[in-house]
């Protein structure tokens, strides 16, 4: 006997429509065949072009117009710290280097969350909710939507700048680039093969030295994981609070990098984060409502970011225990006009600490437990543990047979964050099997590092002529 009605309704097709938020079916395109037909259009050896626009910005007023908005007080710091290397320099000059992407670069059409600062430095440890460590992206602060290869060729770029400062040769700087761009394919194409949910979560960090095969570096990562366990509130709070007579504690001044801030301005910072509060999952405030808000200070952080507004916050439990908040000021993404420009127009974004919280938590795969933000005076604000156990492999320190290995890491990291977002079949079918991708980032890299150099010798001419001012080795 033969089951007519279920021969019937396979012949028609799905019996349920549509659903918004979910992939049709039958599917109608493979996504890796899409991606390998935008080859057609940007070839992938293409990616090895960079050519200056006429209209570039000039370094020094590109350093000098980054500023705006910023504390004008603490503008020779962040010249300082750009004009210490050209690898600083990088670290500082985002916008100045998304303006060469539009400008002066193919993209493929593919797009993807981005970190926007997509750095060898900015990876790194941080602790989860159990006490392990996580090794991730760790710098959202210019996230956007926009093309996949601006992250992997400023991580790139990075590798060069890093091995040059590190007295590597170029042999060794350019094949770090190239293997962190080979990395990033092979683990798009890995990820491209996996089961949806699977892909989502996969290379634990336990896998990863396998992965990218960095065998070498696992000394250094040993080393970083045991200084990145001491790195934690009750340390710093220890070195940078003292003991008030009533049992609580205070920040102490340590000028440039920590100072006190009047009553009124303390008092705005910590009432900001009952708005805090409703930003995070109602399962964290318990926690947090088990301490008590102690102080508030200024605390200057990073290069890129320096100028920018950011506080610490002490919270104390009930024995005493401190937990710090780093209530960092949210400004807009300086990629922002530049995606634009590269065909990804973006959706108004109605608070900037909401858009860097959101596109860490696309892109990382366990993120920081009490990450939230909120508002302080009318500016926008990123709420987050500081010193969760963080720790970073310095590029720049590495020997020579390690930058390669770090390279590799990295490039398979920025892969897994890329992957969240960009499906990894199209990525892939667009990166292919071969090395043609590799070798045109290897070149772009070496070029654009020549570029970076150049603008960083331009910084350091006018700080020697005192034409914009900074405060050295701060």
């Amino acid at each position: 006997m033969t089951d007519t009605a279920g021969d019937a309704a396979r012949a028609e097709g799905p019996r349920i429509p549509a659903v918004r938020g979910f992939a049709p079916w039958p599917r109608t395109e493979s996504p890796k065949r899409a991606g390998k037909a935008l080859r057609g259009s940007v070839p992938r050896e293409a990616h090895r072009r960079f050519a200056v626009h006429g209209a570039r910005p000039d370094p020094v007023d590109a350093v000098r117009a980054s500023g705006a908005g910023r504390l004008p007080e603490l503008a020779p710091i962040r010249v300082g710290r750009m004009a210490a290397t050209p690898f600083a320099f990088l670290r500082g000059s985002a916008a100045l280097m998304a303006y060469d992407l539009a400008h002066g670069t193919p993209v493929s059409g593919l797009a993807a969350q981005l970190c926007g600062d997509a750095h060898a430095a900015n990876f790194g440890l941080y602790g989860d909710a159990r006490g392990g460590l996580i090794i991730d992206l760790n710098d959202f602060d210019e996230t956007a939507t926009g093309p996949w290869e601006w992250d992997l060729k400023r991580l790139a770029v990075s590798h060069v700048l890093a091995g040059r400062e590190a007295g590597a040769d170029e042999d060794v700087c350019r094949t770090a680039a190239r293997d962190a761009a080979g990395a990033y394919r092979h683990t798009m194409r890995l990820l491209a093969g996996l089961p949806a949910t699977e892909a989502w979560n996969a290379i634990a960090d336990e896998e990863l030295v396998s992965h990218a095969d960095a065998h070498d570096l696992l000394g250094t990562l040993e080393r970083v994981s045991e200084k990145a366990r001491r790195n934690t509130s009750a340390r710093f709070a220890a070195k940078s609070t003292e003991g008030r007579a009533d049992g609580g504690r205070v920040f102490v001044d340590a000028p440039p990098v920590l100072r006190r801030v009047p009553d009124g301005e303390a008092a705005a910072v910590a009432a900001s984060l009952a708005g805090y509060l409703d930003t995070l999952p109602e399962d964290r405030l318990p926690l947090l409502a088990r301490h008590a808000v102690h102080d508030v200070a200024f605390r200057v952080v990073g290069t890129g970011s320096v100028g920018t507004r950011s506080y610490v916050v002490l919270l104390l439990d009930h024995r005493g225990e401190p937990l710090v908040l780093q209530v960092k000021e949210a400004r807009p993404s300086a990629l922002l006009p530049h995606v634009e420009r590269a065909g990804f127009p973006a959706a108004p974004v109605a608070h900037e600490g909401r858009r860097v919280v959101q596109g860490q938590r696309r892109m990382q795969v366990v993120s920081d437990v009490l990450l939230g933000w909120t508002t302080v005076e009318g500016r926008a604000y990123q709420v987050r543990q500081f010193r969760n156990r963080k720790g970073s492999v310095d590029p720049a320190a590495l020997p020579a047979d390690q930058l390669d290995d770090y390279a590799r890491m990295t490039g398979a990291l920025l892969a897994r964050a890329h992957s969240h977002s960009a499906d990894p079949r199209a990525v892939a079918g667009y990166c292919g099997k071969g090395t043609q991708l590799d070798e045109a980032v290897a070149d772009f890299a070496v070029a654009y590092a020549d570029r970076t150099e150049a603008d960083h010798a331009a910084l350091v001419a006018a700080v020697r002529t005192g034409s914009i001012p900074a405060e050295l080795g701060v």
